[in-house]
């Protein structure tokens, strides 16, 4: 398993480019709290809230709001179309909005070494209030857990890295090409049925105009409400 995981994160940090000269860091707390589960037949949902704390955890940097509907193929794959609404406050300003189509693919690709290996495939449709340009972006997660106790899912051992591709450049800032990789470790905790928290650690690394970089790290919590 060792050896997986590292090949796995060597080949998500290979789509970043080398660390600038002009690096700026950050610590930042996330909390995404999603319900989930069956409409009808092979119909799901899942609805999303997310608020994002930043500036070393000391105000809001985002709130988004998303939701998508379902189909299942399969029992391990799933396809989705989905929408979501992003805040930014701005100090001082009139708020950044932004609107988001969204297209994905989530796929349970096996269970190796006695774990799960997952893949989740979004396109994204990309409208903000600072520009008219429409953004297309592209990111593939692909995430590895593994029970810590044969035979219990109570405690998990967590993994998963996402890279961010822009397929194209905008007036309101997207740059086309490699975005931002965000690499997890931590921790899948049981809460009784089917519903679980991740807790860890994750850090993010954003590519920025003018040969500048951004690196946040993250306190991530997630809440995943299914029934």
């Amino acid at each position: 398993m060792h050896r997986f995981l590292l090949l796995l994160f060597a080949c998500l940090a290979g789509l970043a480019p080398d660390a600038h000269a002009r690096t700026t860091e950050d610590e930042q707390l996330w909390v995404n709290l999603t319900a989930m589960g069956p409409v009808s037949g092979k119909i799901v949902y899942f609805a999303e809230l997310q608020p994002r704390v930043w500036d070393g955890v000391s105000r809001l940097d985002q709130m988004i709001l998303r939701g998508a509907v379902g189909w299942k193929l399969s029992p391990s794959l799933t396809v989705y179309q989905g929408y979501a609404h992003v805040v930014q406050p701005v100090e001082g300003g009139r708020d950044v909005n932004e609107e988001r189509g969204f297209q994905q693919i989530s796929w349970v690709m096996g269970k190796p070494w006695g774990g799960e290996l997952s893949s989740r495939t979004r396109l994204e449709q990309r409208w903000r209030s600072n520009g008219d340009d429409m953004g297309w972006r592209l990111r593939e997660m692909l995430r590895y857990e593994k029970p810590l106790k044969p035979g219990s899912n109570a405690v998990n051992a967590l993994v998963y890295g996402e890279g961010f591709v822009a397929l194209n450049s905008t007036d309101w800032g997207a740059k086309g090409g490699f975005d931002q990789l965000r690499s997890f470790v931590g921790a899948e905790l049981g809460l009784g049925g089917a519903s679980t928290a991740e807790i860890g650690y994750l850090n993010q690394y954003i590519d920025q105009r003018g040969g500048n970089a951004r690196v946040n790290h993250v306190a991530s919590v997630t809440l995943f409400f299914r029934h």
